[in-house]
């Protein structure tokens, strides 16, 4: 695996810790596939791109801290 892909799934990481500690998603890990990350939203297992999963993780944490206002 090359740095850049080593840092945004460190990063990827971090956001899902951030997002499973506010009950946002309910699982996550490494994907099937050294270019996936799986993400457990809404009961389902769900495989992201790495750039996806980021992504999806950033939009999910802005919106639970909109909520939280």
């Amino acid at each position: 695996m090359n740095s850049a892909k080593a840092v945004l799934r460190s990063e990827i990481r971090h956001l899902a810790e951030q997002a499973f500690h506010q009950k946002l998603i309910s699982g996550y890990g490494d994907g099937p596939n050294s270019n996936e990350y799986q993400i457990v939203f809404q009961g389902k297992p769900r495989h992201f791109l790495l750039e996806d999963a980021y992504s999806f993780l950033n939009e999910l944490l802005c919106e639970g801290a909109v909520h939280k206002v």
